[in-house]
């Protein structure tokens, strides 16, 4: 059989070349870590600080004394948790219950789910309506309205503000050059950077609370919403600008009567966007004391409550699913005849106006919760689970720990910081260039810095070992859903359901079968992470010319010579754009699973959080996340660019 060639594929003795100079690096690795095992590994206990550390924590205390006593905080800082402490206030005063003021909400839970409901039907129609009315429903029986409701109002206090920056700054970059050169390497950055990493840094300038989870929800938020109105504006037809000016419209007639409706649907698909990720962390921003539907969770993972934390998780998810269809759907909506809308309007109105005046509408009160159904029903599953699967799952637990785990972590941690650091930039000037190089020593230079070098190394090689069975799962289903169009119409919506549910929602089930360890995190971030590397590949096996594929066949190729020979050798750019993506999606999963056992930096963050004297190694701890999430993105990126061109 002759293999088809790919297009711009390196010369084939090239890649002997380069793989036999991997192989050797690798070799000479394994054989120095022999002999210097456990020789210069930098470790540090799970309660020393470094000087760092203990800077880190004066700095803390010194910017406590001055928050009421500082210019900068008091004119500036202040000023602005302030405003947004009133504005998230507000929120929870119209639809939940506040910590202080009125006992009940302005608007009880029957105007809240009329108003879901109203909005849902002049956006995206009566089906998208009854889903989101029996929804919010759900969310009562559950005996989770409070909860719901306040993670509810913070997502939505974010969501505004992100919106009132993120479109305008979109528009500018959208029609402005320069503005674009200047915001897209901020927002690559921002994106690449793990959910949680905003928190340490804000909380304290503006203390924990749910200012401080507003704020770092907004601007993690942020981004999608800038990057898809620039996109979408920079999209638009130039042909069709050019006759608008012909036409004499001035710039701001063109850019509200043309651009902004040829952008709509784009522009709702990064409002969408925003929502999700503000959910997402909304829930995660529970580690500094927001309220709601995270908190629960947090508290129910950190006492291995099972019942409960599955019972939160599910209202995250049908809070989740309800938000991302309603704003997906009003991509395609066309509006409502009018009877319909002052019809669904006056219903409202009518609902808002019980829910203000009596208690029942008010206060979700109801004999049928099916909330403590759902946690018992959880608790017996995980313990029948946990009785009569062991042999299953504490075998492929045991097999991924010996064969994977254990091996790449004793490499990483118990080989000299200064080997380590020698492999990993002469790989990364193998793989990638010497600029992937130089970056890889500067960060690997930092890790050192922050004092959690070995900390970093069981992360890393926990992390490498979830993105290498992420890339299994990708390219076993991502090939399957590439090749068959039926199988993608029935994996596709399951995949679009997981991206939706926020991180904390994955370690649930897994802590149910594997409790709590290092294990459970990596299964946890694996399948949080598969889906986007599902989705790449398939599109790039999709992608591949059928004429390429044809011309295999009519040589004889069977199915798998045609998938390993020139569909997957053609499709490696999508390849090594899943390995990036699997990467940063594993790495943002690292601090929820130090709620589970994963250790390492994700605890060392969370203990920062709960905490006081371990704040500077917990901050330095998120940095050290940064920097390998840095190094690794800048190295996968290299990567793809070399194989592509």
């Amino acid at each position: 059989m002759v293999a088809v060639a790919a297009p711009g594929q390196p010369p084939r003795l090239l890649q002997h070349k380069k793989a036999l100079v991997l192989g050797g690096i690798v070799l000479a690795w394994v054989v120095l870590w022999v002999a210097l095992r456990n020789v210069g590994t930098l470790p540090l206990g799970a309660s020393e600080l470094t000087p760092l550390h203990r800077w880190i924590n004066d700095v803390n205390d010194a910017v406590g004394a001055s928050r009421n006593s500082s210019p900068v905080f008091l004119y500036f800082f202040n000023e602005i948790r302030l405003v947004i402490d009133e504005f998230v206030t507000f929120v929870q005063a119209l639809i939940a219950q506040p910590s202080f003021g009125r006992p009940v909400p302005v608007v009880g839970w029957l105007g809240v789910v009329a108003i879901a409901g109203f909005v849902s039907l002049a956006a995206a129609g009566w089906r998208i309506a009854l889903l989101a009315v029996a929804g919010f429903v759900f969310l009562g029986l559950q005996g989770l309205w409070q909860e719901s409701m306040d993670t509810l109002s913070l997502t939505l206090s974010a969501v505004v503000i992100s919106l009132l920056f993120g479109i305008p700054l979109g528009i500018w970059a959208g029609l402005s050059d320069r503005a674009h050169r200047v915001t897209t390497p901020v927002l690559d950055f921002m994106q690449t950077m793990p959910t949680f990493v905003y928190l340490a840094p804000l909380t304290l300038f503006f203390l924990i609370g749910p200012a401080s989870a507003t704020i770092a929800t907004l601007i993690y938020a942020a981004p999608p919403a800038i990057r898809l109105t620039a996109h979408a504006i920079r999209s638009v037809p130039r042909t069709t600008v050019e006759a608008s000016e012909s036409l004499g419209a001035t710039r701001k007639q063109t850019l509200v009567k043309v651009l902004l409706p040829s952008a709509r649907k784009t522009i709702v698909l990064g409002v969408n966007q925003t929502i999700m990720a503000a959910l997402s962390m909304v829930t995660i921003a529970a580690l500094i004391d927001a309220p709601g539907l995270g908190k629960t969770v947090v508290k129910a993972l950190q006492t291995l409550d099972v019942g409960t934390a599955f019972n939160a998780g599910l209202a995250i998810v049908v809070l989740a699913i309800v938000l991302d269809r309603v704003t997906t759907a009003a991509t395609e909506r066309r509006g409502l005849p009018r009877w319909a809308l002052f019809g669904g309007l006056g219903v409202t109105g009518v609902c808002v106006y019980l829910s203000h005046t009596y208690l029942w509408a008010a206060e979700f009160r109801t004999d049928v919760e099916i909330g403590s159904s759902i946690t018992r029903g959880a608790t017996a599953v995980t313990e029948w689970a946990q009785d009569s699967l062991p042999v299953l799952t504490y075998g492929f637990k045991d097999f991924v720990t010996f064969a994977l785990i254990n091996p790449l972590q004793a490499l990483l941690a118990e080989s000299p910081w200064f080997l380590v650091a020698l492999v990993v930039v002469a790989l990364s000037f193998l793989v990638g260039g010497l600029r992937p190089a130089i970056v890889s020593a500067v960060c690997l230079g930092l890790l050192v810095a922050t004092g959690l070098w070995q900390d970093a190394m069981i992360t890393l090689a926990s992390t490498l070992v979830a993105t290498i069975m992420v890339m299994v799962l990708g390219v076993v289903v991502g090939v399957w859903t590439g090749r068959s169009r039926r199988a993608d119409r029935v994996v596709r919506p399951v995949l679009d359901a997981a991206q939706v549910m926020p991180a904390f929602v994955y370690l649930v089930p897994f802590l149910a079968l594997f409790s709590a360890s290092r294990f459970t995190a990596i299964i946890a971030a694996v399948v949080f992470a598969a889906p986007v590397a599902i989705k790449i590949i398939a599109d790039g096996v999709r992608a591949v010319s059928p004429a390429a594929v044809e011309a295999s066949t009519a040589l004889g190729s069977s199915s798998w010579q045609t998938i390993a020979k020139v569909q997957l050798p053609m499709a490696r750019g999508a390849l090594t754009l899943a390995a990036n993506q699997g990467l940063v999606y594993v790495l943002s999963m690292v601090v929820v699973g130090g709620l589970v056992g994963a250790g390492a930096l994700g605890y060392d963050v969370v203990a920062g959080f709960s905490q006081g004297q371990l704040y500077g190694k917990g901050l330095a701890a998120g940095v050290a996340i940064v920097v390998l999430g840095v190094m690794l993105d800048r190295l996968t990126r290299a990567a793809a660019r070399r194989w592509t061109n």
